[in-house]
Formats: C-alpha cells, structure tokens, sequence
C-alpha cells in the first residue's frame, strides 16, 4: 500500500526546508537517529490525527543564471504535480508576491490534486494582514504560518490529513496482495537491476555504469525454486547536493513510494568502498517506516583476497547502524551470482518474522522474570513496575507494557527491553516498537 505523498515547493529562500522540519517532527523521536539530515535529499514522514503520510522538500536548487532558475522550479513543480498526491506551495510574507511565485502559482492553478498555499514567516498580526495579499494568487486553500515558531502548521496539517483516505489503495491493482513485495533499494550503481537480473534470469531492466539508470520502481512476479513474491527495483537514492538531472526528483518519489509499498527491503552497499553516511539515511528510512530489512553487501567478487575479510566489514556496519544491529548481513555478487538467492530466501523469512504474532502467555511467562530481576530505575523514591506485556495488531511487531509510572521509562532501559525481545524471539531483520501505558 504506496504512501500519501506531500511535495512542498516553492522558490527558493522561501522557508521550505524549515516547513519540512517542522512537519516531520511530530515525529522527531524517529528521525533523530538519521544522521546528516541537513546535508542529504530531504524526505521524511509526519504523524498527524493518527494518519501518516509523506514529506519531499523539492529545494536545493541553485543555478546560476536567473533563466535557469526558472526552468529548473517550473520543471520541478511540473513533477510534483504528476507524482505526488498534494503540493504545499510555500511563499514568503516579507517579501510579497515576486514574479517567480505568480508562475509556479500558474502552473499549480492547472492541477487537479489538492494545492495549499502556505505563507511562511507570518508571526505577527501585521504580517497576518499582509499574507492577505496571496490570494490573489488564485489558490483558495491559504495558510499563514511561521515554520520556524510552528504557529499556524495545526490547522495546515488539518487541513492535509483531511485528503487522506483511510486505506490509500495501491494503484497497481494488477499485483496479488497476498504476495510478499521484496523492494531492491540503495545508492546509485550498486547493482540493484543486476540483481533483479540475475534473479529472474534474464534482462529485466537496464543495467549501465552510469547511475541513474533506472527511474521508476519497476514490478516483477518473481516464482521459482517453489518461492513467490513480488520484486520491486527501485532508483537509486542519493545525497541531494549530488545530483544534478532533476528528473531525479521523479526517482526519488517512486522509490520511497516503493518502500511504503514493501513488506521487506534488501538494501544493497557497495563493497568497494566503505559505508556511507547516505547508506545509513536509507537504513534509518527503512526502519522508521517499519519494514523488514536484509543488508546486502554487492560486489564482493571486486574485493582482493587477504585485503578486508567479511568479519571486519560486518563490524564496521554493525557500528554504522547501531543501536539497531539485529539485521541479517550477507555477501553477495550480482555479477557472479554469489548467495543472491540465499539473499532472497533470507528476506522472504524476515517477512515471515514481521508476521509473526508472539501469545501474550509467552511473552509475560519469558520477560516478566527478566524485568523483575532488573527492574527499571526508580524515580523520586517510587518504585517502576511493569505488570503485563502483550502484542499489538500491527503491520510489523508492536508491543504495549503496562506500568505504574509510564512516562518515566527511560530510553536506555527501553533499548534494554528491545534487547531482551530479540534474543528470545526471532525478530532478526524487523524493526518493533513498543509503548508503555498506565494499566
């Protein structure tokens, strides 16, 4: 099931990283694990009224010449506009309505898709009665806002959440929904079209040197050796400030639509170079949006004998990804076929562990005399007890305790449950969360 998408866009210095930010920090929890954030492509999801959905800040554009800005944001907003479900099209109050704003403002008046006219850095009354003026952009749906302060972005998310369905259908109705989806994802040229290749055996995609190459998330209907599932190959992901064709914006939406879709993403790292800052912003997506996860390690066919052992490369992952090490690792070479299809037998059994539904009678009879015998901190002299644990229904592996003083469970003692879930249960490759209550 794809993802409500929310492209924000605008020109530039308008403030529509800051609106980014500020939307996705209703789910800041999360997202503070992601590390350089700021440098890298800015996609995330926000949390509102019980509804998720996702962010694209398409800024970053800076060419040189005024013509070429012109070009580079009408062509941005010309794909937002076909692939994203709504547009937030930011503005700035203290500038007024500039020539740029009236073109994008032409181009989104043409959409059918739900457009909001977001005026930024309006923080006080005075400015209030100016952002007035917008609406003689032609676009009905207008918000004052400061994203900085966060004072108008309530009723802004409102008013989004109010175009979200329910149950957003995948448009692909073509697809078994019973399939297992697998999505092939990483950084460009890292081999993920070799691999669906040497998969299915034959040439699927296109496969070049050039990164890039692949656009859109392709579907294929993997069934052989008695294994069915649906394979997802997706656009590379990579540092915003690396690209330059920006018909990779189009890319990126597919591919974090792909992840949404997924049950399960083989995320491919080259072995030729170590592991980069981006391979752990993808890592940290994955596992934010709670899909199964098998890291792949391509192309160590290209490693020389004696020069970097298995072992070590793991290690450095494992510090890489950390706190979250409990993932399945394996080696592989598209190329040479090595392990690829030990790799997929791998994420169809990840998939099988998201499933996988722990009784209540279990997980009380394995962790209560765990906890009793290391009981979490007191506070203020009170004693913490947690009394009862049981599983909540969800896509992948929710778990809710039940305890005397819930807001005062601290984070290390929450990752010492974490620990203790995944060594007496099989969640390898499975993100979970876990929420304490008052019983």
């Amino acid at each position: 099931m794809a993802g409500f998408t929310i492209a924000i866009v605008g020109r530039p210095n308008v403030g529509k990283s800051t609106l980014f930010n500020r939307l996705i920090a209703e789910r800041q929890a999360i997202v503070a694990d992601v590390s350089g954030v700021t440098r890298d492509r800015n996609y995330g999801t926000s949390d509102w009224n019980g509804k998720t959905f996702n962010v694209i800040d398409t800024g970053g554009f800076v060419p040189h010449a005024a013509d070429e800005i012109t070009r580079a944001i009408a062509h941005q907003v010309q794909i937002a506009m076909d692939e994203a479900d709504g547009i937030l099209f930011v503005c700035d109050v203290t500038t007024g309505i500039t020539d740029l704003d009236d073109s994008i403002a032409h181009m989104l008046r043409k959409s059918k898709k739900p457009v909001w006219l977001v005026v930024n850095k309006t923080d006080n009354y005075e400015r209030m009665l100016d952002a007035q003026e917008f609406y003689r952009l032609g676009i009905e749906n207008l918000f004052p806002i400061s994203a900085i302060s966060g004072s108008g972005t309530g009723e802004l998310l409102d008013a989004i959440v109010a175009q979200i369905p329910d149950a957003k259908q995948d448009d692909n109705t073509t697809l078994n929904a019973d399939l297992p989806k697998i999505a092939i994802v990483g950084q460009p040229n890292v081999g993920k079209s070799s691999l669906l290749n040497a998969l299915i055996g034959e040439e699927r995609n296109v496969v070049s040197n050039m990164p890039g190459t692949t656009r859109d998330a392709i579907h294929t209907h993997y069934n052989l050796f008695q294994k069915s599932c649906i394979l997802i190959d997706t656009a590379g992901l990579r540092r915003k400030d690396a690209y330059k064709d920006q018909l990779e914006f189009y890319a990126t939406i597919r591919a974090i639509k792909a992840v949404d879709e997924a049950d399960v993403c083989m995320l491919l790292i080259d072995a030729t170079r170590p592991m980069t800052a981006q391979d752990v912003n993808i890592f940290s997506l994955i596992i934010r949006k709670g899909k199964g996860i098998v890291l792949l390690v391509n192309k160590w066919d290209a490693i020389e004998k004696n020069t970097h052992t298995a072992k070590e490369f793991e290690t450095e992952i494992h510090n890489k990804i950390a706190p979250f090490t409990d993932v399945p690792i394996i080696f592989i070479s598209a190329l040479e076929k090595t392990r690829i299809y030990k790799a997929l037998e791998t994420a169809l059994e990840v998939y099988q562990r998201r499933k996988e539904k722990i009784p209540t009678s279990r997980l009380n009879e394995v962790l209560l005399p765990i906890i009793e015998k290391t009981p979490p901190p007191s506070v203020r002299g009170h004693l913490i007890h947690i009394k009862y644990i049981t599983q909540l229904p969800a896509s992948y592996p929710t778990f809710l305790f039940f305890t005397n003083y819930p807001d005062e469970i601290r984070q290390p003692y929450k990752q010492f449950l974490e620990n203790q879930l995944r060594k007496h249960f099989p969640l390898s490759g499975v993100p979970l969360r876990m929420y304490f209550r008052k019983k």
